[in-house]
């Protein structure tokens, strides 16, 4: 019996040491907190340790394994509302516009602000393409959806991205030429 619990063990650790660096990068991109991250990684393995007999043992243990971070992730984001709802409760009594100048920063590019408004969910489906470098049938996996819906998904998700580059492009150039006022040409 000591030999399948070793060879588990085995299988486990080759697997940890494969997907430990990935999984690290997904991770510490959407959590800020260092802390909340080593626990959102720690839980992800953890999750495998346990699921290791029943979870997809080929291609699909990858983005599997991101879909349980994926999962993780928004446990935590749970728990940490339900945690400051007070806080969240007092954010949204200050006036919007107050924040609005104070998250603009001049350094910040085109691009990472048309990223930054876009919704949570685009953000993670383009963030999966192109920082984890999942396919759709992976990302359909890590979503638990199926490839039809991602690659629509995807599809809405750049045209919205292009869409904000094209709007943040026409009102940098309307600033330009009218040298920060607005005026009507006639």
């Amino acid at each position: 019996m000591a030999v399948g619990v070793d060879e588990r063990r085995e299988r486990f650790e080759a697997v940890y040491r494969a997907l430990y660096a990935p999984i690290c990068g997904y991770v510490l991109r959407r959590v800020r907190d260092p802390e909340d991250a080593a626990e959102v990684i720690a839980e992800t393995f953890a999750t495998l340790w346990r699921r290791f007999d029943a979870c997809p043992q080929s291609e699909e243990l990858r983005p599997w394994l991101f879909g349980v971070a994926r999962r993780v992730i928004a446990n935590q984001r749970r728990g940490n509302r339900r945690r400051t709802a007070l806080g969240e409760r007092l954010a949204a009594s200050i006036d919007p516009a107050a924040g609005e100048t104070a998250g603009t920063h001049e350094e910040t590019s085109a691009f990472a602000r048309a990223f930054a408004a876009l919704s949570e969910p685009d953000r993670e489906l383009l963030s999966l393409v192109a920082w984890e470098g999942l396919t759709t049938d992976e990302i359909a996996v890590a979503l638990g959806t199926n490839r039809a819906a991602v690659r629509l998904r995807l599809h809405r998700a750049r045209r919205r991205l292009r869409d904000t580059l094209t709007r943040t492009a026409d009102a940098q150039a309307s600033i330009r030429l009218t040298g920060g006022e607005e005026h009507e040409w006639t």
